[in-house]
């Protein structure tokens, strides 16, 4: 059993996961990161549930339709089966704009026979604080709390609502359904609407992937991967999430267990690159003016991360009533990251810029917006990359002089040089190539470490950090260039167990990690694949996919031990690295056959 055995359904407003035996334990409603109305994955007891029971005769299949964000849930028993078809409706609108309601619908089809199932309905809103009653009305059932906040949220069923709220058996003979929403329906649904719904949405799905181009090698984990990307965006401010959860730790039973429906400046900016690739100019687009509208003032410096409404202050506080997964408290809301300092933000930020101007740079919007953004991020980073940080891995105690850090703040200044040249600013580029160089010759000279002949963690240190793979991606230094080889050899031999990547392996402020960082290993992979061991990346890449869950799932982290998914879910670290790694063997493979036809 992996234990985070779920699959995610959203519509770029909100999300919810369901377990393979289709039950509904994680939602927030009406958006990513309000306040839970059911909670299970957080505490059994009391999160709350929406749970589909059956009679122990039944087996349980659950899949995605095919290019889609709409699970499948299927109960059979002999000539007696149904499914559940879990979508939040999200379709286009005739006037422009989409339908993107706050709610989930669970549409029960039915296949064959006369299958039973009931209920549980357990919705515990405000993260389970106080008491939620439900009360069955005329329309309706709605469940409500009164304690420190006033919530409702509204239930409405093509079956007996007695009979749900109860728990009583229900037969199924016809298709039918449940809608949980957070507002009152003016018009009532009923089966016909939704099915309706349910079409609609699976049409917006399948032209959203229909933009995507169709790769010869791994298609299917692509495509699962984008549309996972795809619902961790919020549509309404461009951001985009880590993952859709918070305080799933990392290590079952420890502290390391963080709030991530935020956006984080790396995090997003890595996920719209990759997604940008695919095509997808509509999200890069929004995300661009999402960091836009984030920059006021010229001399305003970034925060690492952002609410989803472009929120600045991110409050963290513990909530005590709580269990917290499999017993793992505390659960938290909030992050105080938020304070942080870390320089390779500006690079990883820039790198986006660029990639977009070049594409686009005839079509792109806010030119001028960004082109005032490459020269605010170039005079910051002049400014402060001599100074320490917290670096990618967020320490939160002293700062260093982190390798990372320093060569995105090389990225920096090198992309800047190139929206310069795209937009033909010349003045500015002889100015920013010195200090492009004088950061560059930095980290050659303080970096690397002749006796573990490698660029360690950071300067003067002997510790090794995956991060520092990233080195050749961002086109710091050549794939086949002895230092990078040597690199990542040390890294290999230092910091892999069984094919998984610690990030490193120094003990941080709460000790040494006893999981893999999944976007590690996927780097790791990468850059095996980079420096000519093509097989053996492909089979460590075929090997770590096996980790995932049912569903082609990845969370952030993978205990080295038993292989089980731990840490926030779904994560956009995880799936944006599989997709880079994906692309990769893809295009290889492309590039082959290319020349094969040559050469007969």
């Amino acid at each position: 059993m992996n234990n985070l055995d779920y699959g995610i359904i959203g519509n770029c407003r909100s999300a919810a996961l369901i377990s393979k035996t289709g039950s509904l334990e994680w939602c927030c409603l009406p958006e990513f990161d309000s306040s839970s109305v059911f909670a299970k994955i957080l505490d059994e007891e009391i999160g709350g549930s929406f749970e589909i029971n059956v009679g122990e005769n039944y087996s349980i299949e659950q899949r995605y339709k095919k290019d889609s964000a709409i699970l499948i849930t299927i109960f059979s028993e002999g000539k007696n089966i149904f499914e559940v078809h879990d979508f939040m409706p999200r379709y286009y609108k005739e006037n422009g704009g989409y339908q993107s309601p706050p709610e989930v619908v669970r549409y029960i089809k039915h296949i064959s026979g006369r299958p039973k199932f009931s209920v549980k309905y357990d919705p515990r809103l405000e993260y389970a604080t106080g008491e939620t009653k439900t009360y069955v009305k005329h329309n309706f059932v709605v469940s409500l709390t009164e304690g420190e906040k006033f919530d409702t949220v509204f239930l409405y069923t093509s079956y007996n609502k007695n009979a749900v709220v109860e728990g009583r058996e229900m037969e199924v003979t016809e298709d039918g359904y449940f809608l949980f929403g957070y507002n009152e329906k003016i018009l009532l649904p009923s089966t016909r609407k939704l099915y309706l719904e349910l079409e609609r949405t699976k049409v917006y799905w399948l032209n959203w992937v229909n933009k995507t181009p169709n790769y010869k090698k791994y298609n299917n984990q692509i495509m699962r991967s984008a549309i996972t990307l795809k619902l961790l965006s919020y549509d309404k401010s461009g951001a985009v999430l880590a993952a859709a959860t918070t305080s799933l730790p990392e290590t079952i039973g420890e502290v390391r267990n963080w709030d991530y429906r935020f956006c984080w400046i790396r995090d997003s900016s890595m996920v719209i690159k990759v997604m940008s690739e695919l095509g997808h100019k509509n999200i890069a687009r929004r995300y661009l003016q999402f960091i836009i509208d984030l920059i006021p003032d010229k001399d305003e410096k970034l925060q690492i991360m952002y609410g989803i409404n472009k929120e600045k202050k991110l409050t963290e506080v513990s909530l005590e009533h709580l269990s917290g997964y499999k017993g793992s408290k505390p659960v938290r809301v909030g992050n105080a990251a938020y304070k942080q300092k870390q320089n390779d933000i500006y690079g990883i930020l820039m790198d986006v810029i660029y990639e977009q101007l070049a594409k686009f740079s005839m079509d792109i919007e806010n030119g001028e917006e960004l082109w005032g953004i490459t020269k605010g991020i170039v005079w910051i980073v002049g400014n402060h990359w001599k100074e320490a940080d917290k670096g990618i891995w967020e320490f939160r105690a002293e700062d260093r002089h982190f390798t990372f850090s320093k060569v995105l703040c090389w990225v920096a200044i090198d992309r800047a040089i190139k929206v310069a040249k795209i937009l033909g600013k010349s003045v500015k580029i002889e100015k920013w190539t010195l200090l492009e160089k004088e950061i560059r010759e930095d980290i050659h000279e303080n970096a690397w470490n002749k006796k573990k002949n490698a660029f360690v963690q950071s300067y003067g240190s002997s510790h090794l950090d995956a991060s520092v793979l990233l080195m050749e991606p961002y086109g710091f230094i050549n794939a086949k260039d002895p230092r990078y080889v040597g690199t990542v050899k040390a890294i290999e031999a230092e910091l892999s167990n069984d094919g998984l990547l610690y990030r490193y392996k120094n003990e941080d402020d709460f000790g040494l990690p006893s999981s893999s960082f999944t976007i590690c290993t996927f780097w790791f992979i990468n850059s095996l694949f980079k420096i000519g061991e093509e097989e053996k990346a492909m089979a460590q890449f075929d090997k770590l996919l096996s980790y995932s869950n049912h569903l082609g799932l990845f969370s952030e982290d993978i205990d080295f031990k038993t292989k089980r998914l731990l840490g926030n879910f779904p994560q956009a670290y995880s799936h944006l690295a599989l997709i880079e790694c994906a692309v990769n063997f893809s295009k290889k493979e492309g590039e082959e056959k290319i020349l094969e036809s040559m050469r007969e």
